[in-house]
């Protein structure tokens, strides 16, 4: 097994990593109060194995608590609560960075503190239903459509956040640009039909994403930033478009010139989503020379295979991660996966089917 890549070390920006294996972010609702706690930090240790663990979508405003339970980084409480997360990853000589997930369109009123606004960059509904503690399922809400005001004071949440990052011991940090969640609903021309500078053309749907990813580089530094992106992905009501290509590939070629640290690509078509084209990701691996990410229903051949290719960088592993806290040990020693996992506890609020799961024995 010692010759295979995935376990060797590298640099992501100026972050050492010990081996090529990324934990993808997977949203668990455990941060009661949106607040980390003593149980995500003693998930998240569990998983210090891994090269680089992204942390599930944790929100840089009030105003993206789209899902109940979901964690923020915008107050002194949570950042001590994040405290905790990266002390434990760290004390097993993991790397970890934040994953700011601002969920824009996505979610319901009754998932908000008190002030908040749900915002998007027009006032297009998402299609779906969306889990409410207080009211159960809801229909999704109808964002705000965002002022030039509020898309100033949005960007500062991000720059203000990700100094809090840093502040609670992250490595770096991940701009959530997938998924359909605010960002991304920013480079759709379906969630984004302003008129302004920030709609219409390829260029103007790609400026906020930009803005953002520039800002809080300038903030941090570049190679301490990364984001991640799903072209041709569906989640959150994002149907396709004909210029699905010329965007990804104008984005890349922004993120180059800006320098961040990675563009993290994931597929979800192991999910039943549409597979997103390998054009796309050699585009992406051609036009951007800092580290790509892959990630979508690997397996450690598969993984090894894309490495050597040089299509990717480094391999995200979401799901397997679940069940099996020490994944890359089981790799590594080439043992069978745990194929108990608890699917009906994945966004469940204690320690059941989060970190009760077992190391591998004999």
């Amino acid at each position: 097994m010692e010759a295979y890549k995935l376990f060797t070390p590298t640099k992501v920006g100026s972050i050492a990593v010990k081996n090529r294996i990324v934990m993808s972010p997977m949203t668990r609702c455990r941060a009661i109060g949106n607040v980390p706690n003593d149980l995500m930090a003693e998930y998240y240790g569990q998983r210090a194995g891994a090269g680089l663990i992204v942390t599930e979508g944790t929100s840089p405003s009030p105003n993206g608590l789209g899902y109940a339970r979901i964690p923020g980084i915008f107050s002194k409480e949570q950042v001590e609560g994040w405290k905790k997360v990266t002390s434990a990853v760290h004390a097993k000589g993991g790397k970890i960075v934040i994953q700011f997930m601002h969920s824009g369109r996505i979610g319901h009123p009754a998932n908000l503190p008190e002030g908040a606004v749900l915002l998007g960059p027009s006032a297009v509904k998402a299609a779906g239903k969306m889990w409410t503690d207080s009211l159960q399922m809801q229909d999704m809400g109808t964002p705000k459509a965002m002022t030039a005001e509020e898309l100033v004071s949005t960007k500062a949440e991000f720059v203000a956040a990700a100094k809090n990052a840093i502040e609670a011991g992250f490595d770096g940090v991940e701009l959530h640009g997938a998924n359909g969640y605010l960002l991304e609903q920013f480079l759709s021309p379906f969630s984004n039909v302003r008129e302004d500078n920030y709609g219409g053309s390829i260029e103007n749907r790609a400026r906020f994403v930009i803005e953002v990813a520039t800002e809080v580089a300038a903030a941090i530094g570049a190679d301490k930033t990364g984001i991640r992106l799903s072209p041709y992905g569906v989640a959150s009501d994002m149907p396709h478009y004909p210029e699905i290509d010329a965007t990804y590939q104008y984005l890349a070629r922004q993120l180059n010139n800006i320098g961040i640290a990675y563009i993290h690509v994931v597929d979800h078509s192991a999910m039943g989503a549409p597979a997103v084209p390998l054009a796309i990701k050699q585009t992406i691996r051609h036009t951007f020379t800092n580290t790509v990410i892959l990630a979508g229903g690997y397996d450690l051949a598969h993984a090894e295979a894309d490495l050597q290719s040089g299509l990717g960088d480094m391999i995200g592993f979401g799901r397997p991660f679940i069940n099996n806290p020490d994944l890359v040990e089981r790799f590594e020693g080439d043992k069978p996966l745990s194929a108990d996992l608890k699917m009906d506890l994945f966004y469940a609020a204690d320690e059941k089917g989060y970190t009760d799961y077992p190391v591998y024995s004999d």
